[in-house]
């Protein structure tokens, strides 16, 4: 029986081409691989077509889907090129590392145990758990060590790190060879050869020399995963097969190579926890391969290896190409002779430093001087964009999974929304079927905390049928479609389920309301007697005004958009009815007799209900609020409370001009508190000053109220007024200068002499539709 031990580093192109040409001598009869044996039933779904790598295998509890660990792979991963070439050859393929049935039952018995710093898994994120690697990144990042220990995102609970970390090992050899760090030192020692046995001999030899260092402590989790592969190790040669080949991390390969008694492992194996897992495939990203992801065996570069595994003898040429084009599409001077210039000086580097080729390193140094000079700007694009070059795999329709995401990958097929990773701009018109459906689905993934798509301010277009939205496919949605199934096997009927809890949860009025409007976004329309009934037991218990204001914004928004949607706001809008009646009855109460701290607090809440009252435009609405703040003013409310009030109920035309003066001007007859005085201007000015600029009255009232201000009174209150006056527009704040300076503003006017009343009528009647415009020139006269 012959035992091939092929050490290499998870996601190196050299490790990965030199497994292949291993194989392709060796013949094994049984291939074994570092991974899950849980997956072991989907190797054969590698080997498809529409299988497309970056890839990962997924395995979770269906328990507790948060608990989940990732094992990505590209296609320049020695374990990829090993399991295509078992399923092409129909040699025997199986994963050998410790199952993950144990490491998840740890981390769900670690959950449900009071613990200090509890991991939290909510985002079942690759950091640490993809490949189960070592999230301490040291022998991960050189020998393509795994590890799920460190693994806070997956749920599990991390060990304690050993005195001397395997990579400060490596890191020392990497010095004595004449490298800055270990990273570069393997690129150029392993990623970039061409051989294959030799190749791992080397390897093995390295590592068993730095694994015999004394210092070094065996953690107890992996002492247990090179025990369970030592025991698959055995069962392939009890099932007779005579030519083994294991693909490992390099640093397991001295423990499998010299085995302990049998005994030893299965002691060490004993008594472990267990739980029921799943597994299936999910799409993966280059972005998630790379260190900057949190990923504990990702490389710096998956951009950079994606052209050393596919041209290996031009990658240099084909990269500095890339990165040629991508200075163009951004406005960037690069032309051919500068490429020609770059690739001549990054061989050049490459020979001083006595390398048989150049690496990334000498590329970024080579484009830094011939292109950027002392300019760090456009290296950080490239860095940004290049060395990742971010991609999105796929997986075959058929792979095992649950409905909920089977549903969504339905509907994205449907929609014509193919995931991406990079980001896409999508703009919908709401009055387009096909892209109000598409909105409604972003919109429902959005309520299962599957953030696909964020909308953006639509800037040139008018009205609330435009949307517009930015696309940008996370591998770790797949979890989370896996975690929300349990609400249901559909999207909607996920959605509604969701929805009817979170609405149950919520104390708050304000929360409840923001959820109606998400509900009416995504049209889950099984959820509105729920999320009615809700709101109106909360109302009823509620008498914060604060809380009845905040409320009302969100559910104007609500009636509002749910028209544009052909949604039924019906129940929405009695609700918003008794909201506003209350909110009338309790707000002067509130205004009485509250500090300045609660009354700015009030102020804000104040504002965005009269706004949504104004939305909807409904006479019993306006009648009820103008008495409110008219009362407001009567019962002395706090004056930041009231001079708004007096603001609104001018601007409505519920006061006439007299009205509004005489109350300015008792706000401003208090000689005792002045300090009351500036803060009912701030409530009555905040926001726009063009009700001093086109009022004489008002102007002359305050303009005569600062003149009378004894000087300390005035700069004392000097702050505050200016705080007011920087919340007017540019333009305002001009004109009022002027008018202090000239007693007077200059007011463009639009003379009526010369008009040609024929082709005016012409525009009148579509002002009347849209305003409720006069009907004649006469009148608008």
């Amino acid at each position: 029986m012959t035992l091939h031990l092929l050490g290499i580093r998870h996601h190196g192109p050299g490790c990965a081409r030199s497994v292949a040409q291993a194989l392709a001598q060796l013949r094994p009869d049984l291939i074994l691989i570092e991974g899950p044996p849980e997956a072991d039933a989907l190797l054969a779904l590698a080997a498809r077509t529409d299988m497309r790598p970056p890839v990962a295998l997924l395995i979770y509890a269906p328990a507790m889907p948060r608990h989940a660990v990732y094992y990505p792979f590209a296609e320049f991963s020695p374990e990829w090129q090993a399991i295509q070439y078992g399923q092409a050859h129909a040699i025997p393929t199986r994963f050998i590392d410790l199952p993950q049935a144990h490491a998840l039952a740890q981390a769900m018995t670690a959950d449900d145990a009071p613990a200090e710093g509890g991991s939290d898994a909510g985002s079942g994120a690759d950091s640490g758990a993809d490949s189960g690697a070592d999230s301490g990144a040291d022998s991960a990042d050189i020998a393509g060590d795994v590890d799920d220990t460190n693994v806070d995102d997956a749920g599990l609970v991390p060990e304690p790190e050993p005195a001397l970390r395997r990579g400060d090992v490596l890191a020392g050899l990497a010095q004595a060879a004449g490298f800055a760090d270990s990273d570069t030192w393997w690129d150029h020692l392993v990623e970039q050869r061409q051989d294959s046995l030799e190749l791992f001999a080397a390897i093995e030899e390295m590592m068993t020399v730095a694994r015999q260092d004394p210092v070094q402590p065996l953690e107890p989790h992996e002492a247990r995963r090179e025990a369970h592969m030592r025991q698959m190790i055995r069962l392939g040669i009890k099932q007779g097969h005579q030519n083994i080949a294991v693909i490992c991390g390099a640093w397991h390969v001295p423990a499998l190579r010299d085995m302990p008694t049998a005994k030893h492992d299965k002691d060490l194996l004993s008594d472990l926890p267990k739980a029921k897992v799943a597994a299936t495939w999910t799409p993966w990203s280059y972005g998630r391969l790379s260190f900057n992801s949190g990923y504990g065996a990702g490389v710096q570069a998956p951009g950079w290896y994606h052209h050393l595994w596919h041209t290996p003898h031009k990658a240099p040429v084909y990269w500095l190409a890339d990165a040629v084009r991508l200075l163009r599409k951004h406005g960037l001077d690069a032309s051919s002779a500068h490429m020609i210039e770059a690739l001549r000086l990054a061989d050049t580097l490459a020979s001083l430093r006595e390398r048989s080729r150049a690496g990334l390193g000498e590329l970024l140094e080579a484009l830094q001087s011939v292109l950027f000079g002392d300019s760090d700007a456009p290296l950080r694009l490239i860095e940004r964009e290049l060395l990742v070059n971010d991609r999105l795999g796929g997986v075959p329709a058929d792979t095992p999974t649950l409905p909920l995401p089977q549903d969504v990958r339905q509907l994205q097929k449907r929609h014509r929304m193919a995931p991406r990773a990079d980001q896409i701009d999508l703009e919908l018109d709401l009055r387009q079927p096909a892209h109000l459906d598409k909105s409604t689905f972003l919109h429902r993934l959005a309520l299962l905390d599957i953030a696909w798509g964020k909308t953006r301010v639509v800037h040139g277009k008018s009205g609330s049928f435009h949307e517009q939205w930015k696309l940008a496919w996370e591998p770790e949605f797949e979890l989370k479609l896996i975690e929300a199934n349990v609400w249901g096997a559909t999207l909607e009927l996920a959605c509604c389920a969701s929805l009817c809890h979170k609405s149950g949860q919520l104390q708050q009025l304000p929360e409840l309301t923001v959820l109606v409007e998400r509900m009416l976004l995504a049209d889950v329309r099984r959820a509105v007697p729920v999320l009615m009934a809700r709101m109106q037991a909360l109302a009823a218990s509620t008498q914060d005004a604060g809380v009845l204001l905040a409320a009302l914004a969100p559910l104007a928004n609500v009636v509002r958009y749910g028209n544009v949607r052909g949604s039924n706001t019906a129940s929405v809008a009695e609700v918003m009815d008794g909201l506003v009646q209350r909110a009338c009855i309790a707000l002067p109460v509130a205004a009485r007799g509250i500090n300045e701290e609660a009354a700015q607090l009030l102020l804000g809440q104040l504002i965005q209900a009269d706004q949504a009252i104004a939305l909807l435009q409904l006479a019993e609405h306006k009648a009820a609020w103008m008495a409110a703040l008219e009362q407001c003013v009567k019962v002395q409310a706090h004056p930041l409370i009231a001079g708004r009030a007096v603001r609104i109920l001018f601007e409505q035309d519920y006061w006439n001009v007299e009205q509004s003066a005489q109350a300015l001007s008792l706000a401003c007859s208090n000689p005792i508190n002045p300090g009351a005085t500036a803060e009912w201007l701030e409530g009555f000015l905040r926001g726009s000053g063009l009700l001093l600029v086109l009022n004489d009255a008002l102007w002359h009232i305050l303009n005569g109220w600062i003149a009378t201000l004894p000087e300390p009174a005035f700069t004392e209150l000097l702050p505050l007024l200016r705080r007011t006056f920087a919340t007017f527009a540019a333009p305002e704040r001009r004109q009022l200068g002027e008018r202090v300076a000239h007693g007077s503003v200059t007011l463009a006017a639009v003379p009526l002499n010369g008009t040609d009343a024929a082709r005016a009528a012409l525009v009148l009647p579509i002002l009347a539709q849209l305003l409720g415009a006069p009907a004649s020139i006469e009148e608008i006269a």
